[in-house]
């Protein structure tokens, strides 16, 4: 008996049914189902296939644009595969900022945080800014003494000192918004509730050292600087599992000794700022008040006790002047 025509048949009809699941497959892929979103991590195009390396994102449906919907050069709206509030689940292009949106409104900002490029993938070279040098500062290897980043991107990085305010709407704040920021802490006012700033490391604060007790580190001897800085640092590995390399000595002063003990436990980059902001006001260290792309801004933690205001109100008056200047919030520690 022949085996050749049944073996034919069954070919053409395993054929066919290949197609007609191929067809099925490629209806579900191209959303013909109503109401299909986005897929994950890259979105879709309308026709089902991934969206083109730097093409735009998807429009938020009508209403749902803040007052900044025009993107800024140097800053992305929403990038893929962003996450949603939980941490865990990826979130489509176009879902990620109609949540940065709604979180804006709830916070009560005047326009949505602009959201900033990727770390670059060279970092740029750290210098101490002319005029803050130290005798023997590059002889010696010391650290570099830096108030601005030199980038071309239009970022600014927000760094807040001494830890002294642990207000809980301000970490839900930031973790609504997505801010990322940069706390340099005293172990002196940080040491009733580390727990507060562990919550704040695991939204992606990076934490870093402020000294043990917050002196003016100038009128102590090498040894008595080298006991603050780095008692610090062991508070930091022991509490927060790593000795940070971004130091900031307080009220902004500092000697060649403090540079000599920074360096002797690990400090490579010593972060001071150009510009502060409060609840109520700016300062400014150039004279033509300008924010310029690379600024470090420096506030505190603080509360009514000391403000006419809370973190929130410092945090809002912060957004409002930089995404309203054209410029995104980035991580320091990311461009070091």
């Amino acid at each position: 008996m022949s085996w050749g025509r049944p073996v034919a048949r069954a070919v053409r009809r395993a054929r066919l049914r290949g197609v007609v699941a191929g067809l099925a497959v490629a209806a579900v892929a191209s959303g013909c189902a109503q109401g299909a979103l986005p897929g994950p991590a890259g979105g879709a195009s309308p026709a089902g296939g991934p969206v083109p390396s730097g093409s735009a994102a998807p429009a938020s449906p009508q209403g749902t644009r803040a007052p900044d919907a025009t993107p800024t050069p140097g800053a992305t709206r929403s990038p893929d595969g962003a996450r949603s509030p939980d941490g865990r689940k990826p979130q489509s292009a176009q879902q990620a900022h109609a949540a940065r949106v709604a979180a804006a409104r709830r916070w009560r900002l005047a326009r949505v945080p602009l959201v900033p490029p990727p770390p670059p993938e060279v970092k740029p070279r750290i210098t101490t800014r002319k005029g803050f040098e130290v005798d023997g500062h590059e002889e010696l290897g010391l650290p570099p003494v830096f108030t601005t980043v030199p980038t071309d991107r239009k970022v600014v990085f927000l760094t807040i000192d001494d830890g002294a305010e642990k207000d809980p709407a301000f970490l839900r704040m930031m973790s609504d918004l997505k801010v990322p920021y940069s706390a340099f802490l005293s172990d002196y006012v940080v040491n009733d509730d580390y727990g507060y700033f562990r919550r704040l490391q695991r939204a992606g604060a990076g934490l870093n050292n402020h000294t043990l007790h917050h002196r003016y580190l100038p009128g102590l001897s090498y040894r008595g600087q080298q006991y603050e800085i780095c008692g610090m640092q062991d508070v930091m590995k022991e509490r927060f599992g790593e000795r940070p390399v971004l130091f900031r000595p307080p009220f902004g002063n500092y000697n060649r000794d403090t540079l000599r003990a920074a360096k002797s436990c690990g400090v490579r980059y010593v972060a001071l700022w150009n510009e502060e902001v409060f609840v109520d006001r700016w300062d400014y260290r150039e004279e033509d008040r300008r924010i310029r792309p690379g600024d470090i801004v420096l506030s505190h933690f603080r509360g009514r006790d000391e403000w006419k205001g809370t973190m929130p109100d410092m945090i809002r008056r912060f957004l409002d002047k930089v995404t309203a200047e054209g410029f995104a919030v980035a991580r320091l520690e990311d461009y070091l």
